[in-house]
């Protein structure tokens, strides 16, 4: 893909639906008794993985464009799969599908291509085996073999690392467990799962646990609980919408409406980093539709006087931030080199362990492209201002380094060409195009 700098960005768009709440919706409401229609499901080739494996489970479903009609099979009405469930190369679909499969009567295997298969999965592999699952796995890595069931147990489980993968995994597992399954988190990460579970009548509780900290929370399930079929009308992708707010943003002259979007409080941290930036990105008209907040994000060009003077000091992002700001975090490293002072961006290894090393990967971009970058185990820094100059960006097969690179791309002088550009299709195919509908050159 071939991507010319651009004087502003004008317009209206909505987006496709939100990735982690289609893949929730869909899978939920599998489990539940009766017909369940979602309107604006995710384009995302992850969130077909979903349907693609569910449909190997036995659950009979139509995917018509932007809509998915799914006839539930409640939550004992799966069948074996024929052959080993392909994840692809959604870590979702792995993590959240693991937790049902560990309740199941019949073994399943599950694997992916080979961004998955390298990706973590004892995080998930050690509380499901907490519970009495019978899970092995190859180092802790996918693919994952997972025996006929055992009865399984309720726990109350520390969330070792902050994850709502691993969360909902758990939470699901739940649904199959005797008593009452707890997961305590130490730092807040999104809630789509308990959402999506409310909406569909299990009686979850949340709350304060204090006994773990000031700012720990809990969400627990008890057995038994009976889902019954809702229709679900999924928001737009805040995610997706990012790459839009911030080239937007960072234009002169810039004004642009993104219309229907999530803007679910454990989603926005982005939004609220721009405008802790100075820069003029508003939330409006916010209702909600299937327990989920949706909205229109109003978002300004750049004025001088807007951007926070640092004083030559990095603006860091770290600690509590990070789990808020994982799929933003490459994109946010871009809007760093237009800042006075940077940015810098720390205890984010976890980065490390998504499609790509989003440090190495990141760092990498960024220089070609002229930004003075400083890599850590952790994190990077980006240097003050940088004059950004258009160059090849290899995004390494990540959707996400991508789309962050056509913005940079935007802001840049002369022309940037990005390698497999088709790898957007993870999360957002229409990108470019949508893109290109926005941009005045």
């Amino acid at each position: 893909m071939i991507i010319r700098p651009v004087k502003r960005i004008l317009g209206t768009v909505r987006l496709p639906g939100d990735k982690s709440i289609s893949h929730r919706a869909a899978i939920v409401a599998a489990l539940a008794k009766g017909e369940s229609r979602l309107r604006n499901y995710s384009t995302s080739a992850d969130c077909e993985s979903t349907l693609s494996c569910l449909r190997q489970l036995g659950v009979d479903l139509e995917h018509s464009g932007n809509e998915v009609l799914i006839n539930g099979v409640g939550l004992d009405g799966l069948r074996a799969p024929a052959t080993a469930l392909d994840c692809g190369n959604s870590g979702t679909t792995m993590r959240l599908l693991a937790g049902i499969l560990a309740g199941q009567r019949f073994d399943s295997i599950m694997t992916g291509d080979e961004s998955l298969r390298a990706r973590p999965m004892q995080r998930i592999v050690e509380p499901l085996r907490m519970m009495g699952a019978s899970v092995s796995s190859q180092d802790g890595r996918a693919p994952l073999v997972i025996s006929r069931r055992r009865p399984l147990h309720a726990i109350e489980y520390e969330l070792l690392i902050a994850s709502a993968q691993v969360k909902s995994c758990i939470l699901l597992a739940g649904l199959y467990a005797d008593g009452r399954t707890e997961v305590i988190e130490n730092e807040t990460t999104r809630d789509h799962t308990e959402r999506m579970l409310r909406w569909f009548g299990v009686p979850l509780e949340t709350g304060a646990a204090e006994r773990y900290g000031l700012d720990a929370r809990y969400a627990a399930v008890r057995r038994p609980a009976q889902l019954q079929a809702r229709d679900v009308a999924i928001p737009g992708d805040i995610s997706s919408a990012a790459y839009f707010i911030a080239a937007a943003a960072l234009l002169p002259e810039s004004s642009l409406e993104v219309s229907g979007v999530g803007v679910n409080p454990t989603r926005i941290q982005f939004v609220k980093q721009l405008q802790a930036f100075g820069l003029d990105v508003s939330v409006t008209d916010s209702a909600e539709e299937s327990n989920e907040p949706v909205g229109t994000v109003q978002v300004r060009g750049l004025r001088e006087s807007q951007i926070v003077e640092s004083q030559n000091t990095p603006i860091m992002i770290n600690g509590s931030l990070v789990p808020q700001l994982i799929d933003e975090l490459p994109l946010l490293a871009v809007v760093g080199t237009q800042l006075d002072g940077g940015l810098e961006i720390r205890e984010a290894a976890e980065l490390r362990l998504k499609e790509s090393d989003r440090i190495a990967t990141t760092v990498q971009n960024l220089r070609v492209m002229g930004a003075e970058v400083a890599e850590f185990d952790d994190g990077l820094r980006v240097a003050s201002r940088a004059r950004l100059c258009g160059a090849r960006i290899d995004p390494r097969g990540d959707h996400r380094i991508a789309m962050a690179f056509a913005v940079a791309a935007l802001l840049a002088e002369g022309e940037t060409e990005i390698d497999d550009a088709g790898c957007v299709a993870i999360s957002f195919p229409e990108f470019f195009e949508l893109l290109e509908s926005v941009v005045q050159r």
